[in-house]
């Protein structure tokens, strides 16, 4: 996902009031809590974990003011919720301290950066620290969005002042506790480890002082501490969930069990949007198991057919034996061959201009360079497929899942059972991947669930229902990265001089239809479909747009627009330095000029750090480059790569990342690697979905293929210093691994891939 705090923000002055409501309500943007007086948070939000455990710099309180629907000001004090410790800070009698994280942790590391920010603050004993995932709470909206969610790479960059406020905060309050309790002035204390120090080197525990500290006002401002004095950020640090996830311990929410629990599979039409038109459920209640087969709603207006059962296997057994008829009457069945052929006709024809240049010196340029792309869709299929457990307690409601967006969530499920938000409460669970299939503006995996759930009630079912989605349900239910093409013509003279760039890019709007169509479509033009084009490069780019209506629900795929843009700027700018017998590199940094000094550090360094240009490559091996910024940062790739009978091979890989100040060097590395492998998923054969008459042909990793371990290169991640407030690194590592690879093939064989996945022959 990719939102611009700074658009947002903007959108929002002249958003629609329902949209506004809508966004807030998401958020849960309430905060019913009286202030205690200025600069001080209630104390009454306090609330003791235990009689003898210390106490909580958490519980925030939850019930009505946690997610309800209401827009409350905030305190008098001046404090948001998400700017105050207790909802984020648990301090045990042990020194334990626990930290809330205001994010999904799916994988990304965000389980242990976040607490990492904070307890830098706090002068915590890292050994002690621990970390917990928050909910719907208002305290835990993303800052820069005033909303509940985790994308667009934003957790640390977006929370890496919030968190470090936060320590600063508690760690001021334990030291004002400590002052009351020695009778000392405050600014004679100072903070090690876990202690305050006083004078003469006499110590207090945080968690000694931690039930005094509740009793102290919480300071709105806060000193911050200078970099040179951190440290735990930037100091490469073990993932405080490695040892659960290595052992095999860690739950997700695939892994609810709560009492008396029942799973659902539901039956989904094999077209988008599709009605049932009969139904033999004979043979499926007749398993062992099965609890109640019921007709329940499906994404996108459609009908499915969910049965209940003890646990997943008797449920799919049920499901198996389903006989079920649809109706695609009013439909628009989806065909893969036909829609490329549309989409090749509508990229030869003028779109919606998301950019303008003279292009007049195309026609009589020395060189040109006519290219069509080709990128297909694409499924996330995540290693836990997707899942939500609801459970119905009168007005009440529980889900628990893995979820990008719980208060969008909650609002959607609270509408869909008829109650009100506040009485829905979501527990959110760690999650097995998701690459932005969490974070569903439809809520759909979560309106169906409980849709489950509400047509169980009425079947006079009361125990609480997991609705689990199979393998073959998560890549064939929908919701891919869109289909696009691109077609470029470009016209350069004998020195590189790029004289004119005329580029169409047709693909499905993401965010058409959606909450967030108001600040992410302009023009017409969807601003993710355009994202990472003509930057770094000073090219007279003439962009268009086409946005066909097609019957295939699309969604952001891990680095959204850059997933295709990238390629198709990298592989082209390479395309003109070898045409003009350039290196590739030197003809980037001339490119640049002076207003890019971020790629040129990064690419700079890949390249120093490779070998690149210095070292002999064995034979059959080539280079590859490329460089491309997402999400504020930038990430540069240089490969190595052969081509044996027709079938491309990347042997080695190096980065050069350039994210500002790194929290924690391991995640960063973690997300590059991680990037560089689902990067290098797009080029490998079978890395498609297609649809013939309407219906996806994938269903499982046989037919949808992912990287296996003897895919995965060599990769070196090297990265630039820096002092500057992070930037993201959830999904750059993606966008520029593709092209880096196509580009060394193009050094091999002559000729640069233009299809996505790689097609050589």
């Amino acid at each position: 996902m990719h939102f611009d705090p700074q658009v947002v923000a903007a959108a929002r002055s002249g958003m629609p009031k329902g949209l506004l409501a809508l966004m807030d309500q998401a958020s849960g943007a309430m905060d019913s809590e009286a202030n205690d007086g200025a600069g001080g948070l209630a104390r009454r939000t306090f609330l003791k974990v235990t009689a003898a455990s210390g106490f909580a710099l958490g519980a925030f309180p939850l019930a009505a003011t946690a997610q309800g629907a209401g827009g409350a000001a905030a305190p008098a004090g001046g404090l948001k919720p998400f700017e105050q410790p207790s909802a984020f800070v648990r301090i045990d009698a042990d020194g334990t301290v626990t930290v809330t994280i205001n994010r999904l942790d799916f994988g990304q590391g965000v389980q242990t950066g976040l607490p990492m920010i904070l307890a830098e603050e706090l002068d915590a004993d890292w050994t002690k620290v621990r970390s917990v995932h928050g909910d719907a709470n208002p305290a835990y909206v993303d800052p820069a969005f005033g909303m509940h969610i985790t994308g667009g790479s934003g957790s640390i960059k977006n929370s890496y002042t919030q968190y470090r406020e936060l320590g600063a905060r508690t760690r001021a309050m334990l030291v004002g506790a400590a002052a009351v309790q020695w009778g000392v002035d405050a600014s004679t204390l100072r903070t090690s480890n876990g202690f305050v120090v006083g004078p003469g080197g006499k110590k207090l525990g945080y968690g000694e002082l931690a039930d005094a500290a509740m009793k102290q006002p919480v300071p709105e401002k806060v000193v911050l501490k200078d970099a040179k004095q951190f440290r735990i950020i930037g100091k490469p640090t073990g993932r405080l969930d490695a040892k659960a996830k290595a052992s095999g311990q860690q739950n997700y929410g695939i892994d609810v069990r709560l009492p008396g629990m029942l799973t659902a599979v539901v039956a989904r039409p094999p077209v988008f949007g599709a009605k049932l038109k009969s139904l033999d459920d004979s043979a499926a209640k007749a398993v062992k198991g099965v609890k109640a087969v019921l007709r329940v709603p499906t994404d996108r207006g459609g009908e499915g057919v969910a049965v209940v059962a003890d646990g997943y296997w008797a449920a799919k057994q049920g499901r198996d034996a389903l006989k079920a008829e649809w109706d695609n009457s009013g439909l628009q069945p989806t065909d893969s061959a036909r829609q490329l052929a549309q989409y090749r006709e509508l990229a030869a024809k003028p779109g919606l201009v998301a950019m303008q240049a003279d292009t007049a010196q195309l026609a009589g340029a020395p060189h040109k360079i006519s290219a069509e792309f080709v990128f297909p869709y694409l499924a996330h299929a995540p290693m836990e497929p997707l899942n939500c457990t609801v459970k119905l307690d009168g007005d009440k409601a529980e889900l628990w899942m893995g979820t990008q967006m719980p208060g969008l969530d909650a609002m959607a499920a609270a509408k869909t059972l008829g109650l009100q938000p506040q009485n829905v409460k979501v527990h959110t669970q760690m999650a097995g991947g998701g690459f932005g299939r969490r974070a569903i503006p439809t809520s759909d995996y979560v309106v169906e669930a409980c849709g489950v759930a509400r047509a169980a009630r009425t079947a006079g079912i009361t125990a609480p229902v997991r609705t689990l989605w199979s393998r073959e349900d998560d890549i064939k239910g929908g919701y891919y990265r869109p289909l696009h093409v691109h077609r470029a013509e470009i016209g350069f003279d004998a020195q590189g001089k790029i004289l004119a760039w005329d580029h169409t890019i047709v693909g499905q709007s993401i965010t058409k239809g959606s909450p967030f169509e108001a600040f992410m479509i302009k023009n017409g033009i969807d601003a993710t479909a355009v994202e990472g084009m003509k930057e770094p490069y000073d090219v007279p780019m003439k962009l268009s747009v086409h946005h066909p209506d097609v019957n295939v629900p699309v969604l952001w795929w891990r680095s959204v627009g850059s997933t295709h843009t990238a390629y198709a700027m990298e592989t082209l700018i390479d395309e003109v330095a070898r045409t003009t017998k350039q290196d590739p590199v030197a003809y980037r940094l001339a490119l640049m000029g002076d207003k890019h000094p971020r790629h040129k550090a990064a690419l700079q360094l890949a390249v120093a750090q490779s070998g690149y240009g210095k070292k002999k490559l064995a034979p059959g091996l080539a280079w590859g480059v490329a460089v491309h910024e997402s999400f504020q940062s930038v990430v540069a790739y240089v490969v190595e790569a052969s081509v044996k009978d027709g079938t491309p091979k990347l042997h080695r890989v190096t980065a050069g990342v350039h994210c500002n100040l790194v929290v924690n060097p391991r995640s960063v590395e973690a997300q590059v690697q991680g990037g560089a492998l689902m990067g290098l998923s797009m080029c490998l054969p079978g890395a498609a979905i297609t649809l013939k008459d309407g219906v996806v042909e994938q269903s499982n990793f046989g037919d949808f293929a992912v990287p296996r371990i003897t895919d995965m290169p060599q990769v070196a991640v090297h990265i630039v210093p820096s002092a500057e407030p992070p930037t993201g690194m959830g999904e750059p590592g993606l966008p520029p691994l593709a092209p880096a690879f196509a580009n060394a093939i193009a050094q091999i064989t002559g000729k640069t891939p233009r299809e996505l996945p790689f097609k050589l022959a």
